[in-house]
């Protein structure tokens, strides 16, 4: 059972993912191309209002890029564990009526937020060739190193989420100030230098890197914006090292989050 048997029940899987896209774009004339209108549209108007207006292109090169990076798998964050979070409550009719691995709700939420995922760094691949971006293999491997961590950490705190909205509705709304302040927690609109700069190479710069997101929105500037033209910046020191940390933190949360939801899960039907 758990997720193990989602990989069972691909077709139930696919079918949800269907239902939650179609719910989503009902009565919508344009449908799907709004995954690509609004992340271009929020290029462009990062691209005025911070990086020209505001002239950050002046302390970071090619910042348009840096940042969008960064705003990219954050988003992709934001969607999968909020919408996680929201799975269960959100399918209860279909929780209380039929027997189904409860896991797939979850699950199908995460790969409607890859399939919303995809047309951003479609954009982004655009925006960064236009700034010359030429990546290599190690930028590629970054990117889905990035994208591997967050689906893990997402899922895994999705599937927490999930189980604890069933029994305390205080979860969804607690989630959203969780994802008010992820933009911040984590190097997407900064250096993290200036990071270290502010607390030292102690304990609590240990603290911040240990959130996944922080090694896996790094591993998104050196696959993006480190490739384009005319930066020279070196790799962040120790990314590799904190890159699997990552990995293995969001492996724990996996298996956390996967426990809690299994330990809840008959109570799931009552509660709803």
């Amino acid at each position: 059972m758990g997720l193990i048997e989602v990989f069972r029940k691909r077709f139930l899987l696919n079918l949800l993912v269907h239902k939650e896209l179609r719910v989503r774009y009902r009565g919508s004339i344009l449908g799907m191309i709004w995954s690509y209108a609004k992340p271009a549209t929020q290029f462009l108007v990062f691209y005025f209002a911070i990086g020209v207006f505001m002239q950050m292109n002046r302390n970071i090169e090619n910042y348009i890029v840096y940042m969008f990076a960064g705003v990219v798998i954050i988003n992709y964050f934001s969607e999968a564990f909020g919408n996680c979070t929201r799975s269960l409550v959100g399918n209860q009719d279909l929780v209380k009526k039929i027997y189904l691995p409860r896991e797939l709700f979850p699950c199908s939420s995460v790969i409607v937020a890859i399939i919303h995922f995809l047309p951003q760094v479609a954009i982004l691949i655009i925006g960064a060739l236009v700034m010359g971006w030429r990546p290599g293999v190690t930028n590629i491997a970054a990117v889905f190193a990035g994208f591997a961590i967050v689906t893990v950490f997402a899922l895994g705190l999705g599937l927490l989420g999930a189980a604890l909205n069933v029994l305390y509705r205080d979860t969804e709304n607690f989630v959203d100030l969780i994802l008010m302040v992820v933009t911040w927690a984590s190097p997407v609109l900064y250096r993290t230098h200036m990071v270290e700069d502010t607390l030292g190479s102690g304990w609590l710069m240990t603290v911040y890197n240990l959130n996944p997101l922080t090694p896996a929105v790094e591993l998104f500037h050196y696959g993006f914006w480190s490739a384009t033209e005319g930066i020279t910046d070196p790799v962040p020191p120790h990314l590799v090292m904190w890159s699997v940390i990552a990995l293995a933190v969001s492996f724990l949360f996996l298996v956390i989050g996967e426990a809690t939801f299994r330990h809840f899960d008959g109570r799931f039907a009552q509660e709803l």
